[in-house]
């Protein structure tokens, strides 16, 4: 998950001052390794099963959390392209007892120069703990409009459509507007995705307010003004 770091400069939140180690280098940290578990070859298939690890571990201590990025993405019914890590929402407050949760499961838990996530490595592959997405701190209830899908059989929370990608949309930037990134991620779930929530709270923005008329162009969403469909999960 990317949020751009240059927009948090001395902006400092607690909660976490004493998960970092003192070099504050990843590059130092030692990577865990789960045992009698092989890695995967497939580089797709290793995300995924880091997802699960940390999922189910975090599931059984009972910590409020959802699965975020791109293999929230692929739960939602996107295609299993998978980016280069696994991405989790914890709230601010449960920073602690997360780490700590999953250093005792094994893991190397440590907290990189950027404040508002903390990172793990499991079974090769590095997972984002956030706890502050597009620059607002994770929430109960964010979490609470989670739903519990299947990923590659496990059962956890996941993010909404629509939230996955107002976190995409509020992260853009002049110094961070991948449009390609997200176009697809848009494509795959605009069935699902509530478009009148997303112009009300992102498209005064120059950048969303872009993205919007590109997938206009593409008809991939209706032009603003237009009758706004109720997506797929909210017509049951």
């Amino acid at each position: 998950m990317r949020q751009p770091a240059d927009d948090h400069a001395g902006d400092r939140r607690g909660g976490v001052s004493e998960l970092r180690p003192a070099a504050g280098d990843r590059a130092n940290a030692p990577r865990s390794r789960a045992p009698h578990e092989d890695l995967p070859l497939d580089r797709n298939q290793a995300i995924l099963q880091a997802a699960k690890q940390v999922g189910s571990t975090l599931k059984r201590a009972e910590h409020p959390f959802a699965l975020a990025g791109s293999v929230a993405v692929y739960a939602h019914g996107g295609t299993q392209n998978l980016q280069h890590d696994v991405d989790f929402c914890i709230r601010p407050e449960d920073a602690d007892a997360v780490a700590a949760t999953l250093r005792g499961a094994g893991l190397t838990v440590y907290t990189p120069p950027e404040d508002w996530l903390l990172k793990a490595d499991c079974l090769g592959q590095q997972v984002d703990l956030i706890f502050e997405l597009a620059h607002e701190p994770v929430t109960a209830e964010l979490l609470g409009r989670a739903r519990d899908l299947s990923v590659d059989s496990v059962l956890m929370p996941v993010l909404s459509p629509t939230d996955l990608l107002r976190g995409l949309l509020a992260a853009f930037s002049e110094h961070h507007c991948d449009f390609g990134a997200v176009l697809p991620i848009a494509r795959t779930l605009r069935e699902k995705i509530d478009w009148a929530a997303l112009r009300r709270d992102c498209g005064d923005a120059p950048m969303p307010a872009a993205f919007f008329f590109i997938l206009e162009r593409l008809e991939i969403i209706p032009p603003a003004g237009a009758p706004a469909t109720v997506p797929q999960e909210e017509r049951r």
